[in-house]
């Protein structure tokens, strides 16, 4: 498969992350079991805003990506979105019960800021629910696409990854930074191993695929191992 056929195919899915997981960790929080003000953080074409919107809530979506948010507002014209970044949310203190983000954490170089950001505009007692790649084992993934993708050898390729994956935390990284931004977080077990796991291990493995994924199913690690981190973090200051 060539470069473009794997950029387009990237871009044609419903997300740029795994809507069935993403979906089953909402479900599992708890968080959204009463009508609420959400806004997503790299809410892309809006597919997961739709469907928050469909059971009742109140859903703002913001992107840097401004194809994605045409794309969206055209799809779904009832939801408010905008072209904006996840370090300087354009929205007032106290505007939302919960934010959320999907594959979006690690793209943005200033955590910090990032985080006091989403801790202004969640209401006190709110919550930020993410999901972000497990540094220990994403370097090695992304290095790996980027030779599929764009023939880059590992050192060139960990050069782009840290350009686009410039965040990236493991598990005690992540738990301090929270932590230390005033908010209680706990890790959910959240299965990433479905359809679009599998699809995307075949677009990057090939035939190797499902025997690695019989040995080695990231679903059976030790949480600190995970390939992805679902975080359920409450506001607390």
């Amino acid at each position: 498969m060539n470069e473009q056929n794997l950029a387009d195919r990237e871009w044609q899915a419903a997300v740029w992350g795994n809507i069935q997981s993403n979906l089953e960790f909402l479900k599992r929080v708890g968080v959204l079991s009463k009508p609420s003000c959400i806004l997503e953080i790299g809410c892309g074409k809006g597919m997961l805003l739709n469907s928050l919107q469909e059971s009742g809530h109140t859903v703002t979506g913001i992107d840097l990506d401004s194809d994605a948010i045409s794309q969206c507002r055209a799809a779904f014209p009832g939801i408010n979105a905008q072209v904006a970044s996840g370090d300087s949310i354009p929205f007032a203190d106290a505007s939302f019960d919960v934010v959320l983000s999907f594959d979006v954490f690690e793209h943005i170089l200033d955590s910090d800021r990032h985080l006091r950001e989403v801790t202004r505009v969640i209401k006190p007692g709110g919550y930020y629910l993410l999901q972000t790649p497990n540094k220990w084992t994403n370097i090695p993934f992304e290095i790996l696409r980027h030779w599929r993708k764009y023939r880059m050898g590992p050192i060139a390729g960990y050069r782009e990854l840290r350009k686009e994956h410039c965040a990236l935390h493991n598990y005690w990284q992540l738990r301090r930074r929270f932590l230390r931004n005033g908010f209680k977080m706990t890790f959910v077990d959240i299965p990433v191993v479905n359809d679009h796991f599998r699809a995307k291990m075949r677009t990057y493995f090939g035939m190797a695929a499902a025997p690695m994924l019989a040995l080695l199913n990231p679903d059976r690690f030790p949480q600190p191992l995970r390939t992805n981190f679902y975080v359920k973090a409450e506001r607390l200051i």
